[in-house]
C-alpha cells in the first residue's frame, strides 16, 4: 500500500457505493435478510499482519455490511422514532467529515464553530424558544438530557449556596427530582449518571394517554428539578407543560422538558398548541436526527441560563487556545473532541426553511392519522389518541399481537416495533421520515392487514 497515493478514487468508489445503497432502499426488504446476517461471519478474521488494498477493504465492507443493515434511511421504517437523512444533510455530513474539524474551540475551527452558532440561533427561532438561550450539540437525547440536567443541578444548588462542580455532591443540600410516571429511561439514566439517583425520584401519576397529572404534583420546597415530557414515546401525548411550569416556578424549582421528538411540534402550526407554555421552561432536550432528519448522531440541549450550562460543562488547560471573542462549543458539551454536528443541522434548516420543516412534520402527522384510520377501518384496535406521529395498534391478546408484529418485520414491506402500553402489548408505528409518502403508508397498511388476517 502506498500511503502517499491520492485518495480520490477510493472516495469516489465510496460515494458510488453509498448512492447505490440509498437508491436501492425502496426495492429491498426493510429488515436485513437472514442470509445477510449470516454472512457477517466473513468479518470475523484474524487481525491482518500486513497492509492491504484499501479498495478491497471498502468492497468487503459494502458487500457484507450493506445487506446486514436495516433500511432505516428508507421510507417505510417506522420503529424507534427514527427519521431518515435528508440528502442535503447527508451531503453536508460527508463534506464536514472531509474537513475533519475537531469542533471544540473557535480559534482552530472557526468555520464549523460559526455554523454551529448560526444553527443554534435558527433552532431557537424555529422552535419558539427564548432567543437568549444557549445550547449544546451532542450525540442524542440521552446526552442532551444529561447536559440540561447538569445545568439544572448547578442552578438549584447554586441557589442553595453550594458549588457542585467544585465540591461535588458529598454534603450537598438534597435535590428533589419530580418526574411523570411515563418518564423516558434516557432521563432516569441521566439522573443516575449525575448522582441524583434513578430510584429516589418522585413519580407523578399519568392519565390514560401518558400525560403527567398536574393535579397530582406533590408540594415543592428546597432545591427541586421537575422533568416534563413533550411527546410520549408511545402515544405522542404532551404533559400539561404550561400548568406544571407555573407550579414549579412558583416554588422556585427548575423545569426541564424532555422533547426528544415532540419538541419539533413547535415548528408545525397545526401541532404548536401541544407545546403551550413550553417556552417558559428552563431547559429542553431534543434530537435533530429524529424529526429534522439529519444523520446520526445529533442531539440538542437548550438551556435558558447560559452560565449554568457553561459552569457544568466548560474545560480549560494551558495548552488549549480557549481565549476567544467567539463561543467555544466545548464550553457547553461533555466532549472536547467532537465532530462538527452543527454543519448538517445548518444545511437542513437552510434547505428546508421554516415552511419546509413545518410541511415535513405536518405531513408525517397526517400520515400517522392515515395509518390509524385505515387500520381501524380494517378492524384493528388503535390504543391511543393520535395527536402527533405515534400510533399504537392491538391485534388481540399479547401472544397474537407479538406473533403478528414479528411476521410483519420478517415480511419486509415495513418495520414497526413492539411495546407494552399500560399493560397491553401493541405494535408501535412512528412516522418521522422525510422520505415517507402516502403511498408508503398505503403499501404498509396492505401488508399489515394481509399478515394480521392471514
Amino acid at each position: 500500500m502506498n500511503p502517499d497515493a491520492p485518495p480520490n478514487p477510493l472516495l469516489a468508489d465510496a460515494s458510488a457505493r453509498a448512492i447505490r445503497y440509498l437508491d436501492g432502499l425502496d426495492s429491498r426488504p426493510v429488515a436485513p435478510t437472514a442470509a445477510g446476517v449470516a454472512a457477517l461471519g466473513r468479518f470475523d478474521e484474524r487481525l491482518p499482519e500486513r497492509s492491504s488494498d484499501p479498495a478491497e477493504t471498502l468492497r468487503l465492507l459494502d458487500e457484507v455490511g450493506s445487506p446486514a443493515t436495516s433500511a432505516m434511511a428508507g421510507p417505510r421504517f417506522f420503529g424507534f422514532v427514527i427519521g431518515g437523512s435528508l440528502p442535503v444533510a447527508l451531503a453536508a455530513n460527508w463534506l464536514a467529515g472531509a474537513w475533519d474539524q475537531c469542533t471544540g474551540l473557535y480559534r482552530p475551527t472557526p468555520g464549523t464553530s460559526y455554523l454551529e452558532q448560526v444553527a443554534l440561533r435558527w433552532l431557537l427561532d424555529l422552535l419558539h424558544l427564548p432567543a437568549d438561550c444557549t445550547g449544546a450539540f451532542v450525540t442524542g437525547a440521552t446526552v442532551a438530557n444529561l447536559c440540561a440536567l447538569a445545568a439544572a443541578r448547578h442552578g438549584v444548588l447554586k441557589k442553595a449556596g453550594w458549588d457542585v462542580e467544585g465540591r461535588g455532591l458529598f454534603g450537598a443540600p438534597e435535590i428533589t427530582v419530580i418526574v411523570g410516571e411515563e418518564v423516558h429511561p434516557s432521563v432516569t439514566k441521566s439522573l443516575g449518571v449525575l448522582g441524583l439517583g434513578r430510584n429516589r425520584i418522585i413519580k407523578v401519576p399519568a392519565d390514560g394517554q401518558g400525560r403527567m397529572r398536574a393535579d397530582c404534583l406533590p408540594p415543592i420546597s428546597g432545591p427541586t428539578i421537575v422533568c416534563v415530557q413533550a411527546g410520549n414515546v408511545n402515544t405522542g401525548a404532551f404533559d400539561p407543560i404550561g400548568t406544571i411550569c407555573q407550579k414549579a416556578h412558583a416554588a422556585g424549582a427548575w423545569l426541564h422538558v424532555d422533547g426528544a421528538f415532540g419538541l419539533w411540534a413547535a415548528a408545525a402550526p397545526s401541532r404548536r398548541n401541544l407545546t403551550a407554555g413550553i417556552a417558559e421552561a428552563d431547559s429542553w432536550a431534543t434530537d435533530a436526527h429524529k424529526w429534522l432528519n439529519v444523520p446520526y448522531d445529533c442531539g440538542l440541549a437548550f438551556v435558558r441560563d447560559r452560565d449554568a450550562l457553561k459552569a457544568a460543562m466548560a474545560i480549560s488547560a494551558e495548552y488549549l487556545p480557549s481565549q476567544s471573542e467567539f463561543r467555544n462549543p466545548s464550553d457547553f458539551t461533555p466532549e472536547l473532541s467532537r465532530r462538527a454536528r452543527g454543519v448538517e443541522v445548518w444545511a437542513a434548516l437552510r434547505s428546508l426553511g421554516r415552511e419546509g420543516t413545518a410541511e415535513m412534520i405536518e405531513r408525517n402527522c397526517a400520515q400517522a392519522r392515515r395509518f390509524a384510520e385505515k387500520l381501524s377501518a380494517a378492524g384493528f384496535e388503535i390504543l391511543n389518541q393520535v395527536v402527533l406521529n405515534q400510533v399504537l395498534v392491538s391485534f388481540g391478546d399479547a401472544e397474537k399481537t407479538t406473533r403478528i408484529i414479528q411476521a410483519i418485520q420478517d415480511e419486509g414491506t415495513c418495520w414497526c416495533g413492539i411495546t407494552v402500553w399500560q399493560g397491553r402489548t401493541a405494535m408501535r408505528i412512528s412516522v418521522c421520515s422525510w422520505a415517507t409518502k402516502d403511498a408508503d403508508v398505503d403499501r404498509s397498511v396492505t401488508a399489515i392487514v394481509k399478515i394480521a388476517r392471514g
